[in-house]
């Protein structure tokens, strides 16, 4: 019985990595604009996406370690340039080229995310704690209203 070559995979792999990559690009426009339900409805799909490009890179490690060649990226390289197949070759490195493209991406991502969370913490902490010692907090730490909030007193003139 014959095994795959660990080249089968790679126009699925490129395929899905670019279907990342455009998942990613709408994050990124969601995350700037702050929109809590694209991101919901979004990421679920995302995480179908990369659930997938796991389950090929898988498959392409087990074709790559029953052809005798490392069961990673330096194996797929190792066999690409063993095998000397022009296609196999432009396939892995496109699949390369869109790999760093999504780890860019994922890295501004990733600081936009932590942008937002900072400003939510800051918020947050805003309506926690008094800005001077007379005004009380208007909510406490687990999130409650504070029992010393603003002042209910009316005055009547």
């Amino acid at each position: 019985m014959s095994t795959a070559s660990p080249s089968t995979t790679l126009p699925q792999e490129l395929a899905l990595i670019t279907s990342a990559l455009e998942l990613m690009t709408q994050e990124q426009q969601l995350l700037v604009n702050a929109d809590t339900a694209g991101l919901d409805e979004l990421t679920p799909r995302k995480a179908q996406v990369v659930a997938g490009m796991a389950a090929l890179a898988r498959q392409r490690h087990q074709s790559l370690a029953a052809a005798g060649f490392a069961a990673d990226d330096s194996g797929m390289q190792a066999w690409v340039e063993a095998s000397g197949a022009a296609d196999a070759l432009s396939g892995w490195q496109a699949l390369l080229g869109k790999t760093r493209e999504a780890k860019e991406l994922n890295r501004i991502n990733g600081m936009l995310i932590n942008k937002q969370l900072s400003h939510t913490q800051g918020l947050i902490n805003a309506m926690r704690t008094p800005t001077s010692g007379s005004e009380a907090a208007v909510y406490g730490p687990r999130g409650q209203a504070a029992p010393g909030g603003p002042s209910k007193r009316y005055v009547v003139g």
